[in-house]
């Protein structure tokens, strides 16, 4: 027998982290084609942190409560629904409701747990391998040999970027914060790491590619770096913006990005349709799941807080301190 009621985070109001408070709910009723999953564990990502404070709503038919990644077993299905049966161990990609007990979600945006890979280390993988393979891979067309840079090569999406590029044989350059940052992306494949607070990228770019550029550039921080990416960027170069950490609002020489043949586009993975995720979810079942299985790629984990305590969450990623993944623990 399921509860009816579980617990879960929400979002009192637009704000800071203690805005977000744990509140008793109804459990979900899984839809067509969905299933439901008692939730184990569930990953914590920026877009969490910008839609508490306000600026990231969520689409018209998601839950309104934050979370966009989880793992947990499933324990209900709705109609038409026969890839998973009750108990199989799950990861999931949602459009909300992952800071909860119970979340329903549709079955072609779930995935199996790896027997090797834990729920907590699962959570911490949807969201950013598929906004990894669909950006850099699918978008960017990253081939074998090319030269990848990743801003913000520490982070959660960072460090699944590190490893997949390299997995398929792409040198990789990343920029981030501190030393220790540096280190830890070297130690995870990263051919060269740049610390943006004392060395410039772009010159650093040159040096290590014989000035001919990366071929293509995973950007979450926009403003400034826009133009340098411009001019660190390869012929006929592939610039993918998945944020703007530092503005969206920017002054570029659209000279370069004609005379370089340049490519610049940006996107989102929440607002895109189920089918659009389920083509990603396949190809990373059929390409990147042997990876994990062997432990060949593992998601890193940076910090493990308790779901009553998502603020705190949410404090330490705007601390930006940390390297790896955020994890909320349900059970």
């Amino acid at each position: 027998m399921l509860p009816k009621k579980m617990h879960a985070v929400e979002i009192i109001e637009p704000g800071g982290p203690d805005v977000l408070r744990i509140n008793t709910f109804s459990v979900p009723h899984p839809g067509d084609g969905e299933v439901l999953i008692r939730i184990h564990a569930a990953g914590v990502n920026r877009p969490d942190v910008v839609q508490r404070q306000g600026m990231y709503p969520p689409p018209p038919d998601a839950s309104p409560l934050p979370g966009l990644e989880i793992a947990g077993e499933v324990v209900a299905h709705g109609k038409n629904t026969y890839r998973y049966p009750v108990g199989a161990r799950v990861m999931a990609l949602l459009t909300g409701g992952g800071y909860a007990e119970f979340a329903t979600a549709d079955e072609r945006n779930v995935l199996p747990i790896p027997q090797n890979i834990s729920y907590i280390h699962a959570a911490g993988i949807p969201e950013t391998f598929f906004t990894v393979w669909s950006n850099v891979f699918h978008r960017g067309n990253l081939q074998k040999g090319e030269t990848l840079l990743v801003h913000g090569g520490s982070s959660g999406i960072g460090t699944t970027a590190i490893q997949l590029a390299k997995a398929f044989g792409s040198p990789v350059i990343v920029t981030t914060g501190s030393d220790e940052k540096c280190k830890a992306c070297l130690d995870l494949g990263a051919n060269l790491a740049i610390n943006y607070k004392n060395m410039d990228f772009v010159e650093e770019v040159k040096t290590f590619t014989k000035n001919k550029g990366v071929d293509v550039i995973l950007d979450m921080v926009g403003g400034d770096y826009t133009e340098r990416n411009y001019r660190a960027a390869a012929m006929d170069g592939r610039i993918l913006q998945i944020a703007f950490l530092r503005g969206h609002k920017v002054t570029s020489n659209l000279g370069t990005l004609m005379m370089k043949r340049l490519v610049h586009t940006g996107s989102t993975l929440r607002a895109q349709d189920v089918i659009f995720k389920a083509r990603i979810a396949n190809v990373l079942q059929q390409q990147v799941w042997p990876l994990l299985e062997t432990g060949a790629i593992v998601p890193i984990i940076a910090k493990i807080i308790p779901l009553q305590q998502a603020g705190k969450a949410h404090e330490y990623m705007e601390k930006s301190n940390h390297i790896g993944k955020i994890i909320l623990k349900i059970i």
